[in-house]
């Protein structure tokens, strides 16, 4: 195995003599105001350098070398992100027209994958944490109970099981339980990791689900350790996935011109956590547990306890106590403080913290959070009271269980119109509607529009929230909804 990376080939290729009679266009010179270096490794697929779609070269080497840091049998880099790996995942996994059970909370990428598969969906209902409003993680006794009710049922079997683990609020489920149950019927299960590409590989931190047992994981490498914004790894274990299906769909989902700068991306993360890993978490664990005690003093703010199932690093904010709502302090955060959380819900606001962050961006979120606190337990902060009587909205949207009148791929397809949302009563929606991020449907095409279920999106939006699914008429809002139905 080579010891020179794939960003050392190619940087050094970018300083060579060789003219590229080739694409890109740019022709390893730099054009505008972007970096220099960025055209420097910025090549197609010639001679020397392998090729994503056939690897055989030095990207197999180090795609084998992810393999080893997560101890999958199998890795394959991702340049289209994650949302190409969950869905090359769903199609190699189950047969067009097949039958998967997911977790309600899947990222909106999981239902493009349905979609493009024709697929009947059964969903797991994770349990809300009171006070938070967010979902906890799926638990084994939930996936069993659901895969015996669909068996006792008229539904076609089950095909795979995916379930999101951590969440995006950090909630990680028992992997291993969840697998004992889905191997027992046979199916495979996938794990959306995409914010778990840390899980296992330091201090602190629970393991990640190729060491738990599932089938196909996804890790999204920009998110929590140090890669470009698109970068991503799909892991395969066990015999129950079709690998030469697998490599199929990864070529239909992923562009035919992956980008070396992205992969030379995650080549660069994978080898400094192989490096340097054990010196970076420990520095991070170290900060992350001075920065939750000096929390613990507030009053007001309260923080999700990292002890009942919370990932490291997902810093729950809640405003439960406080006379603000999650937007509003996550504007304070900004406009005061230049801190850029990662979202803001009704009732808290979330932000991240990874290897990434210095020592700096731990000491001005905590001392921010304690003034803020501070301010709210003198009074000198206060919300607006309509806020506050919408304290749970975002409580109520997670608790909907919309009735299904259409499959997603009947209804996506169905022709649509525009509908005031204030009549939308009734209605089947035509197409998703998610806060974002983190991009989880509250309704999907083929969902019946209720009251309740209008009121608290209307709530969402007149509080600040960013609501996707609405369009904007005259100053009014407007859903899509099936034509005539």
């Amino acid at each position: 195995m080579s010891e020179v990376t794939l960003y050392e080939k190619l940087a050094a290729y970018g300083k060579s003599d060789y003219y590229p009679y080739h694409m890109p266009g740019h022709k390893r010179r730099a054009r505008g105001r972007m970096p220099e270096g960025l055209f420097d490794i910025d090549i197609t697929e010639i001679e020397g350098f392998d090729n994503l779609h056939q690897a055989q070269g030095i990207i197999l080497e180090e795609q084998e070398r992810a393999a080893r840091l997560y101890g999958a049998e199998e890795s394959f880099y991702l340049v289209n992100g994650s949302s190409c790996g969950i869905m090359a995942a769903i199609s190699t996994a189950v047969r067009e027209g097949g039958h998967i059970l997911m977790a309600r909370n899947c990222h909106k990428s999981a239902y493009y994958g349905a979609y493009l598969r024709n697929l009947k969906q059964s969903f797991l209902y994770p349990e809300i944490i009171e006070g938070y409003d967010i979902y906890d993680a799926i638990t084994a006794v939930q996936v069993e109970e659901t895969l015996e009710e669909l068996e006792c049922s008229d539904e076609p079997p089950v095909e795979a099981v995916l379930i999101v683990s951590p969440t995006f609020e950090g909630r990680i489920a028992d992997v291993k339980a969840i697998a004992e149950v889905v191997h027992r019927r046979g199916i495979p299960l996938i794990v959306d990791e995409a914010h778990g590409a840390h899980l296992g590989l330091g201090k602190g931190f629970a393991p990640n689900s190729c060491a738990q047992g599932a089938d196909l994981v996804i890790h999204s490498v920009h998110k929590t350790l140090l890669s470009l914004t698109q970068t991503a790894l799909l892991h395969v274990n066990g015999n129950l996935v079709d690998r030469v299906r697998l490599h199929r769909f990864l070529k239909i989902y992923q562009s035919t011109s992956p980008s070396y700068v992205l992969m030379a991306s995650i080549s660069e993360a994978v080898r400094r956590i192989e490096t340097d890993g054990e010196r970076l978490f420990a520095a991070f664990y170290d900060r992350w547990m001075k920065m939750m005690e000096a929390l613990s003093a507030c009053r007001k703010l309260t923080f999700l306890p990292q002890e009942s199932g919370q990932d490291i690093g997902k810093l729950v904010i809640c405003v439960q106590k406080t006379s603000l709502s999650g937007q509003q302090l996550y504007d304070i955060l900004i406009e005061k403080y230049h801190l850029q959380a990662e979202m803001p819900s009704m009732s808290m606001v979330l932000a991240m913290f990874t290897v990434g962050d210095t020592e700096e961006g731990f000491r001005r979120m905590t001392d921010a959070l304690l003034e803020i606190d501070g301010q709210l337990v003198r009074g000198e902060l206060g919300g607006d009271a309509v806020i506050n009587g919408w304290r749970g909205t975002a409580g109520s949207l997670l608790r909907e269980r919309p009735r299904r009148a259409l499959l997603l791929g009947q209804a996506w397809d169905e022709p649509m119109e525009l509908c005031p949302l204030s009549a939308c009563a009734g209605r089947i929606a035509g197409d998703f509607i998610n806060l974002y991020p983190p991009g989880i449907p509250i309704v999907m095409p083929g969902e019946l529009f209720t009251e309740e279920l209008l009121k608290n999106i209307h709530h969402c939006m007149e509080a600040g929230l960013n609501v996707q699914g609405i369009a904007d008429v005259r100053g009014e809002a407007y859903l899509q909804v099936l034509a005539g139905k």
